[in-house]
């Protein structure tokens, strides 16, 4: 009960703050007619367990919570998680939608052919964070408006983070699977498990959840480094006790533990590939919760299998769904899951509020949060550039 209290008064937090937006951010927006809108929301499917918690509203039963509004409102709303191959039913409403909705957790590939495609194309909204899996010059091209809900789940995202690096520097799987197969070799576990005080922590990006896991690996006494395109407030670097590392690969070699905080762009995707790889420490472990295409995936699974890579977690891989023959199922000392980091309930509810307030602003002519966009007349966002 505590836990849904406290959802709820993040989303209520969220969308105040979303409502309380200066007006000068209001001034020019997108201009949406009167007339009924077709919307299409791509999202994954929860079967059995859409009923299992009334705050589940990610999936494609529960449709963000926004189908009674958007019918009320004469608007059709179309939710799938059908987006693959010619014949899938995405395909289907390409040519007459206006605003499409999807999530990096089920990422629908929006492709410069699809966006060709859709003559009515207004809008393109990411629920959640990353927008990667659209082709965003594309979009700039055709005059679309991309925007996602940022912020709102950097927290979960951080978190989960944190998790990934105390499950792989204290060997936990090992201990586990003994567990469910009736086995007890305590050797076995603590050959190679080890504290987290004292070592070497270096993110790649220090944007929002950059931030957020620095500030969460401060008290655990570590050695934390960060490198980004932009130097953090000297305030900042002073509260998480960071340290700026300009040249990437020197601060990599420096590393016992590496996390990936940066967006997928042409710049940063393939960036750990086999040469980069072979300048970490040997014994690394590494954390990715950005996107897959930023490391080279047999790279990793040869790492792995070496023990150059002594352990890899992280829930993004390309493409997603993950194909059941992908190497970083059956590679050695990994802590994999599939996409979950972002899609708590709580993150849930945040990104559900502010899809739902964008629609609102949409309707109305009203431009979003500056934050929000990552195409806008033409121009894509900095960290995509």
């Amino acid at each position: 009960m505590a836990m849904k209290s406290a959802a709820a008064s993040a989303v209520r937090a969220f969308t105040s703050s979303a409502n309380s937006a200066p007006s000068s951010v209001l001034a020019r927006g997108l201009h949406a007619s009167p007339d009924s809108k077709k919307i299409v929301g791509v999202f994954y499917k929860a079967n059995e367990y859409a009923s299992m918690n009334p705050n589940f509203v990610g999936c494609v039963e529960n449709a963000l919570g926004i189908r009674e509004w958007l019918e009320s409102n004469g608007h059709q709303y179309i939710v799938t998680s059908d987006k693959e191959g010619p014949d899938c039913e995405l395909e289907k409403h390409i040519p007459d939608l206006h605003v499409l909705i999807t999530t990096p957790f089920h990422p629908a590939y929006v492709t410069a052919e699809r966006i060709k495609k859709a003559k009515n194309l207004k809008l393109l909204l990411t629920a959640g964070i990353g927008s990667d899996h659209i082709d965003l010059k594309a979009a700039a091209d055709a005059g679309l408006t991309v925007a996602e809900v940022t912020g709102s789940n950097v927290v979960s995202v951080a978190e989960d983070e944190l998790m990934r690096i105390l499950i792989l520097v204290r060997n936990f799987l090992p201990g586990y699977h003994q567990v469910i197969n009736g086995d007890w070799n305590v050797a076995a576990v603590s050959h190679r498990a080890y504290d987290l005080e004292g070592k070497t922590v270096g993110t790649v990006g220090a944007g929002r959840i950059g931030r957020l896991l620095l500030q969460r690996l401060k008290p655990f006494n570590c050695n934390l480094l960060y490198h980004d395109r932009v130097r953090m407030d000297p305030e900042l670097e002073s509260q998480t006790g960071a340290k700026f590392e300009e040249d990437l690969d020197a601060m990599l070699s420096k590393c016992d533990i590496v996390v990936i905080n940066t967006p997928l762009t042409e710049k940063t995707k393939g960036m750990f590939d086999k040469e980069r790889i072979a300048k970490l420490k040997k014994g690394v472990l590494i954390v990715n919760n950005a996107r897959g295409a930023i490391m080279d995936t047999q790279a990793v699974a040869d790492a792995c299998s070496s023990g150059h890579i002594a352990g890899y977690s992280g829930d993004v891989w390309y493409p997603q769904p993950a194909p059941k023959d992908h190497p970083w199922r059956y590679m050695p000392n990994q802590a994999m899951t599939p996409h979950v980091s972002g899609t708590t309930i709580d993150a849930q509810l945040r990104y559900a509020a502010g899809v739902k307030d964008m629609l609102d602003r949409y309707f109305k002519g009203e431009d979003f949060p500056q934050q929000n966009y990552i195409v806008k007349d033409g121009e894509l966002a900095s960290q995509y550039r």
